[in-house]
């Protein structure tokens, strides 16, 4: 978690306001961020990370040299309750003239913090200055125990060296400074990280584990295939890992670098995420600068199928490319469409545009292909649009003639009645029994994705062929910004089903199965 603390930028968060403020005074800015850790023994605890820009500090002449100071004090609460309080006067580096204040300089701090969602408050005051102190609150959750597998946070780190004397920056004979900003410029070529796995040893007996790690796109999840490195580790109750991935020709834009752990079946264990934002012009400039002529785009010299590839980027596609969409593919011009095709897919994979394409082209092939009706295409289909937008679903079920094998009223089961039949005729003819027994629904398909991008787990849609004609339409979904319809499954039991009652296909959907 980081964020700029600065009197200029107050829309961030709560900033004191300012009083007695001379001409002279400079805006203190900090970029602050904290991790949290486990250490057997010690347990939970947090550190601390205070980057300050020099340049926006008052310096003031301390014998020969120039020096800059901080307060700052950090307290940590729960519930009311101060649990935690440190403060200090920080001391900028010297320097021989306050002309040479163009540098950063990191303060850390650790300490322990219980288990549990507490209250982390910064507040900082340049000590040659009449400005008022600025403050930040954020939450902080600690949930490490000794027995149940964890990951660290997840950060970059901007220096790895063998520790000489033991500091605050030690760890395991190294000395690791944290790169305390989400801002990576043009000059890094390599995001350098670390992070640690806790009692993964309690969760798996595999003698061998997979710490895999890559950069994802912010808006879509789409993984940069091309920035993904594995490598093996060896199990045990706490396992530091560092780990570096090139980003020398990663354009600007948002992305998350992820790290996950894997066990020898590629099942995923867990998994961490950090967003940054990449400024590279240069390589902007360079991916989208490239002829059409020498793009994968140049191969699509069939303009009514250019056509149709074009409008079958629509579901994944945001607001402004669908008003593109919809007016390219109503107008004549090859090159100007295999132009935006290109820039479409560089923009969703800089780094391997061809190979995102093609991933994609599979499933539009494979939704035309299943999903068409007569006079229209699979990709203007509710389910050929679901399929494009969200992948594959993890599981389907395909009922084209479902009957209910329950007792609606009063929740009788008839697989799990009595084995007396004379108390079966008593719970099927119960006061609460609504006699008609089973329950017909229209054919159906439940699709269940185990993950959505921007959503929760286990996500499901339901389909129905309402005129029992083949044709699928879209019912009803948990997933966020798709049709939700309270009375779905009246709907596809034709109105059998009461209202105010759940069926066995709302139990399949709320299971997932």
């Amino acid at each position: 978690m980081k964020k700029i603390i600065s009197l200029l930028c107050a829309a961030l968060f709560l900033v004191a306001g300012l009083s007695n403020v001379s001409a002279q005074d400079k805006q203190l800015t900090a970029v602050f961020s904290y991790g949290t850790f486990y250490q057997y023994g010690i347990g939970s605890y947090v550190e601390t990370y205070l980057s300050f820009d020099a340049w926006n500090l008052n310096f003031v002449k301390s014998g020969d040299t120039y020096q800059a100071k901080v307060e700052v004090i950090i307290t940590v609460s729960k519930d009311d309750s101060i649990e935690l309080v440190k403060k200090y006067d920080l001391n900028s580096p010297r320097i021989n003239s306050p002309e040479l204040d163009h540098f950063n300089f990191l303060d850390m701090q650790r300490f322990s913090v219980a288990n549990g969602l507490h209250n982390l408050r910064i507040q900082l005051r340049d000590m040659n200055s009449d400005n008022a102190p600025t403050i930040v609150e954020q939450q902080l959750a600690l949930y490490y125990t000794h027995r149940r597998p964890a990951l660290s946070s997840l950060m970059m780190v901007a220096s790895v060296r063998p520790t000489a004397t033991e500091n605050i920056l030690s760890r395991g004979g190294y000395d690791i400074e944290p790169y305390v900003n989400d801002f990576v410029p043009e000059q890094i070529k390599q995001i350098d990280y670390y992070y640690e796995l806790y009692n993964i040893d309690n969760e798996t007996r595999d003698e061998h584990l997979y710490a895999v790690a890559h950069v994802e796109i912010q808006e879509t999840g789409r993984i940069l295939e091309a920035t993904q490195t594995i490598r093996r580790i060896d199990n045990d109750s706490i396992i530091p890992i560092f780990g570096s991935i090139d980003i020398a020709a990663l354009p600007s834009g948002n992305y998350n670098l992820v790290v996950e752990i894997r066990n020898k079946k590629n099942e995923l264990l867990l998994f961490k995420k950090l967003p940054f934002f990449r400024s590279n012009p240069t390589a902007q400039q360079q991916a989208e600068a490239l002829p059409t002529n020498m793009t994968f785009a140049a191969k699509l010299t069939d303009e009514q199928e250019l056509n149709n590839y074009i409008e079958a980027l629509a579901p994944i596609a945001n607001d402004a490319e669908k008003r593109d969409i919809y007016s390219i593919i109503h107008r004549p011009g090859l090159e100007e469409k295999q132009t935006f095709m290109y820039k479409f897919w560089v923009r969703r994979d800089p780094l391997n545009a061809d190979g995102a394409w093609r991933e994609y082209k599979e499933r539009v092939d494979y939704v035309n292909k299943n999903f068409s009706w007569p006079k229209t295409k699979g990709i203007q289909t509710d389910r050929g649009r679901v399929y494009l937008q969200y992948g594959p679903p993890d599981y389907v079920r395909d009922e084209k003639n479902f009957v209910s094998a329950k007792y609606i009223g009063g929740g009788v089961n008839i697989h799990q009645q009595s084995s007396d039949p004379y108390q079966q005729a008593a719970e099927i003819q119960g006061p609460n029994v609504n006699k008609q027994g089973q329950i017909f629904y229209l054919p159906y398909q439940l699709w269940r994705y185990n993950h959505i991008m921007g959503d929760d787990q286990n996500r499901c849609f339901i389909f129905w062929d309402e005129f029992r004609s083949g044709f699928y339409k879209l019912l009803h979904s948990n997933a966020k910004g798709e049709v939700r319809d309270m009375l779905w499954e009246r709907r596809l039991s034709q109105g059998q089903l009461p209202e105010d009652m759940t069926g066995e296909v709302g139990e399949q959907f709320n299971r997932g199965h």
